[in-house]
């Protein structure tokens, strides 16, 4: 394994920090750079810049404006790799161009600059089935990288532990598990952070993963949204419950928060938070059979060790924190 000098992008995320550690493990140089920020609530911010591992160093840039990126994060330095854990907050129009989009252009250019050879992108799997303007902004950057003529190496994992954790609050104080559909809808391998996080760092030294679209899951069998709610209460040691909400509900809210979104912007951006929301409500994360456009489980790759229900019984025991920020599905 050889150390390589790695600049980190999105390391301040619960992923991007997993990822940072990871490469510091490995004994990886690694500078990350961190979006600037007013409010130190901010996950972005100071606060979180403080929770880097020891060894990583953190650059505060403006990731929207090439010239902070160039000035402030690579500074005229040479680097081998990029690592981008990257991504925009809401999934809105506007911020998913600026960040997964626009951002990453400029951050490539960049790297091209300082002697960059490698990129590893954390993008997402739902991008094979594009419908939604995060997931265009993606993939436009994915194709963007793919024609660069730099190494590159293209993960896209399937759901993450701290998206599929919405719930246990309400199960703990007596409410049903909510469902759409008969909650047979969709299926997911979900990762952990950690999980992900190696992975990713392993792929500067893996040959057999340059050049490569990569989709990943975690450990085990893929799960319905029911399988996850009945394991939720029984790690609880309660009786399943579960409320069924119809899809067409959804559709009625966007239709409404579209037609009102008309007059008022803010109305059509939460018709768009809750397009994406339908997306979740009836997408499997898992790989997409381009032939019968059907999602495949046994394609789905899996890789780590922690499971989903692990990390439900650690956050039911308190020795685990989710950190759900922007990207929660309930």
């Amino acid at each position: 394994m050889q150390p390589r000098r790695v600049l980190v992008l999105g390391g301040t995320g619960t992923i991007g920090r997993a990822t940072v550690r990871a490469l510091v493990s490995r004994g990886h140089e690694v500078v990350c750079l961190v979006r600037h920020s007013a409010d130190l609530r901010d996950p972005s911010g100071p606060v979180a810049c403080a929770r880097l591992p020891s060894g990583a160093a953190a650059r505060f840039v403006d990731v929207t404006d090439p010239v902070s990126l160039a000035c402030d994060g690579f500074r005229g330095e040479r680097f081998d790799v990029l690592v981008s854990c990257l991504a925009s907050r809401t999934g809105l129009p506007d911020d998913a161009w600026a960040i997964d989009h626009d951002a990453h252009v400029s951050a490539l250019e960049a790297s091209k600059a300082a002697g960059v050879t490698h990129v590893v992108l954390l993008s997402a799997i739902c991008v094979q089935k594009p419908v939604l303007a995060f997931q265009h902004a993606k993939l436009a950057f994915e194709t963007v990288l793919t024609a660069s003529g730099l190494d590159y190496t293209i993960v896209r994992p399937t759901a993450f532990f701290k998206s599929l954790s919405g719930q246990i609050d309400r199960v703990k104080r007596g409410k049903p598990f909510l469902v759409f559909g008969d909650g047979l809808l969709t299926a997911c391998k979900p990762i952990s952070d950690d999980d992900l996080g190696t992975y990713l760092a392993e792929c500067l030294d893996r040959e057999d993963r340059r050049n490569r679209v990569l989709p990943i899951g975690g450990p085990g069998e893929a799960i319905t949204p029911k399988a996850q709610g009945e394991r939720l209460f029984a790690l609880l040691g309660r009786e399943p419950r579960f409320k069924h909400v119809p899809v067409a509900l959804l559709d009625v809210i966007i239709a409404i928060l579209a037609t009102l979104g008309r007059v008022v912007p803010a109305l059509a951006a939460k018709a768009e938070l809750a397009r994406i929301g339908r997306y979740y409500a009836t997408e499997s994360m898992l790989v997409l059979d381009p032939v019968t456009g059907h999602y495949d489980a046994s394609a789905t790759p899996s890789t780590g060790s922690e499971t989903l229900f692990d990390y439900y019984a650690r956050l039911i025991r308190g020795e685990a924190f989710a950190e759900r920020g922007d990207h929660a599905v309930f």
